[in-house]
């Protein structure tokens, strides 16, 4: 039976080698990868699922857009401009059986 280094092809699988990868809250951890360094915005020791706590995680000021958009009217006001600016789905008629 072959290993696996003795089934790999020379020169075409790029390097496996030590790795860090560290998250935005301090976590840092440390395995194996073709990259030496890894950055990331969420682990598993901070990210809502695990912890428990809820986060909000919004990169690109949705949430900001939104609420400044939708500040100054009523409830019902603001879901009815919602599903207005919603597209309309196309209702199509099923085709007939062409036998």
């Amino acid at each position: 039976m072959l290993t696996m280094e003795e089934k790999m092809k020379d020169k075409i699988h790029p390097q496996y080698k030590e790795a860090t990868i560290s998250c935005v809250c301090g976590e840092v951890v440390h395995t194996r990868s073709t990259k030496e360094t890894i950055h990331v915005d969420i682990c598993s020791k901070c990210h809502p699922f695990f912890t428990g706590k809820q986060k909000l995680v919004d990169s690109a000021g949705r949430v900001e857009k939104f609420a400044k958009r939708y500040a100054g009217r009523k409830k019902k006001e603001a879901l009815k401009v919602i599903e207005e600016s919603k597209p309309a789905e196309e209702t199509k008629a099923p085709e007939e059986n062409k036998e």
